[in-house]
């Protein structure tokens, strides 16, 4: 017998400077920073790796100090796949999945020791992406799709900002 795993509740909430990211089936879940220092920053990133690993046009993400982020539930289900070379720094990008939805949660790059980089999709509180962790950057529009506009009021680099 399947046994079904609630989505978080609507309208889930962030309190105290700190919120919850989940996977689809809610098995892993997050807590990490919504300001301060331990929240490094967010963007949106057109790079092919980008595009490949999150197949979509582009990947909304933002990153964290490894050192404020908390796994309140499932880091036993989280995959590891990992290449090296895939991006254009030619550091290493390690991938970190749900095993049992396959939902990305966050991406760790040898080029940034110390940080993980979420993705915005997986906040639980949906307010949180129109407000605090609304995009800031737009990274490698040179590699954006002709058919989509540049994010409005978002600082736009061609290459990698970060």
């Amino acid at each position: 017998m399947t046994q079904n795993i609630p989505l978080p509740p609507k309208g889930a909430k962030s309190a105290n400077g700190r919120a919850t990211a989940s996977c689809y089936c809610s098995a892993i879940q997050l807590e990490f920073p919504t300001e301060g220092k331990d929240l490094v920053d967010t963007f949106l990133c057109n790079c092919t790796d980008c595009r490949k690993i999150t197949a979509s046009m582009f990947a909304s993400n933002f990153i964290v100090n490894d050192s404020a982020l908390t796994h309140l539930r499932g880091q036993d289900k989280l995959t590891k796949f990992s290449q090296d070379k895939t991006i254009e720094s030619g550091n290493n990008m390690a991938n970190y999945f749900c095993s049992k939805c396959g939902t990305l949660m966050y991406r760790v790059s040898s080029g940034f020791p110390g940080k993980s980089i979420m993705r915005i999709g997986t906040i639980d509180d949906f307010t949180l992406h129109e407000t605090l962790l609304k995009p800031r950057i737009e990274q490698f529009t040179k590699d954006r799709v002709s058919w989509l506009a540049g994010a409005k009021g978002v600082e736009q680099h061609e290459k990698a900002y970060f």
